[in-house]
């Protein structure tokens, strides 16, 4: 598998803030103005605006024209790639486990 090292340090960046993991998980109930995104937040719309900049940057939305309104949307392939990327480690860590088992297994099995 061929890793974007860059993009993978870009999205884990952006979503290392609270707010944009928020933003994240309301876009991927659907798409959102920044006005729509801003609602919940005790912060300006100009902070929301910052950070819906960043997860652009970093791949994770993208921002349409629809006539007055620019709706975000979430990239289901940017978050695809970095639960794969997770996955690779997830399921190494899980063989040596199983191995590991095996191995404690034989040893409990020995007189």
């Amino acid at each position: 598998m061929t890793v974007d090292e860059e993009a993978l340090n870009r999205a884990f960046t952006a979503l290392g803030d609270p707010v944009r993991r928020a933003l994240v998980a309301r876009l991927s109930r659907g798409e959102a103005t920044v006005n729509e995104l801003a609602e919940p937040f005790a912060i300006t719309k100009q902070a929301v605006s910052r950070h819906i900049q960043v997860l652009e940057q970093a791949g994770l939305i993208t921002r349409t024209r629809d006539g007055q309104r620019r709706p975000c949307h979430l990239v289901p392939s940017a978050l695809e790639a970095l639960t794969s990327w997770i996955d690779a480690y997830r399921l190494a860590t899980e063989r040596s486990y199983r191995r590991l088992d095996a191995v404690l297994e034989t040893l409990e099995e020995t007189p």
